[in-house]
């Protein structure tokens, strides 16, 4: 299968790397405006070849946008308009409602299957690129009634072999979501780490620093040039996760104040619920009756 893969950073190039090993792509394409990008791909076996973006449609069975999600945005259409009549498209942005609004009315909207792969690391570029990043993890997959039955298995097939479990989701229900999950820790460990560096002893502070802060705080290393227009295209969700979180904060941030132990140990216990619903997981079989959220094994 020849697949075309726009963007080989930490996301394009691991999925590049497992589809190359499990024999799913016969050849892999590589779009890449980075001329430093595309020459660490080459150089690392990421994809067989670079081309500009016409050429690299041209013969796709299956094209994979794995760019922040403004550009998406801007050239998913294009994408579209060019692909041989029965190619897949997908694409892994975090975030999809504009994404999908922009595509709703296009001739071949159901070629396009809208994805989101969680996973993930701090790192870019293609040398950040891993094999089996996406094993036991979930996929989500947007609006699939709006795909093609045969776009949609292909999709399926792909992230599958890849190791991963599927969710299926509306693009409103998977903004919101990831707003809580994903976005919002992004958000909090931004606001972490500038609130330290506007310390003036944060020399002091960065020596004593150890686990908790450095995990913490490690998402503040992603990438500028993913996350500010992931925040801008989910800016509405993403305020109503940072307004309930700060909400929180000001709860602990009282109970310290005012001195009132007995709140702030329910506070700490509360929290600490998350353990069990965390150890506990089971994603063999997950329906949602209110919102028709569902999510499948392999």
């Amino acid at each position: 299968m020849n697949i075309t893969i726009i963007g080989l950073g930490l996301i394009g190039g691991s999925l590049a790397l497992d589809l190359k090993k499990t024999r799913f792509a016969t050849k892999i394409t590589g779009v890449e405006t980075s001329k430093e990008n595309a020459d660490e791909a080459l150089k690392l076996g990421i994809a067989d070849e670079i081309l500009e973006l016409g050429p690299a449609l041209k013969n796709a069975d299956l094209v994979i946008l794995a760019i922040p999600v403004d550009k998406i945005l801007e050239l998913l259409p294009e994408v579209l308009g060019k692909i041989p009549e029965n190619a897949t498209v997908t694409d892994v942005g975090s975030a999809k409602r504009k994404i999908a609004e922009a595509v709703k009315n296009h001739p071949r909207r159901k070629n396009y299957v809208p994805a989101h792969p969680m996973s993930g690391t701090e790192y870019s570029g293609p040398s950040a690129a891993l094999p089996d990043l996406f094993k036991g993890k979930i996929t989500i997959i947007c609006d699939q009634n709006d795909c093609g039955p045969q776009h949609l298995a292909l999709a399926e097939k792909m992230f599958h072999l890849i190791g991963m479990d599927i969710a299926y989701m509306t693009s409103d229900e998977q903004d919101l979501s990831t707003a809580f999950v994903s976005h919002l820790p992004h958000a909090a460990a931004y606001a972490l780490a500038n609130a330290v560096q506007s310390k003036e002893n944060r020399n002091i502070i960065f020596d004593l620093a150890s686990g908790g802060f450095r995990s913490t705080v490690r998402l503040a290393k992603s990438s500028s040039s993913m996350w500010h227009p992931i925040f801008q295209q989910n800016n509405d969700y993403v305020v109503e996760a940072l307004e309930v979180y700060i909400k929180h904060l000001e709860s602990f941030r009282d109970a310290i104040k005012n001195g009132n132990s007995d709140e702030l140990l329910g506070l700490i216990e509360n929290a600490t619920k998350i353990r069990s619903i965390l150890d506990g997981e089971n994603h063999s079989l997950i329906k949602n009756e209110e919102t028709n959220v569902k999510l499948y094994t392999k």
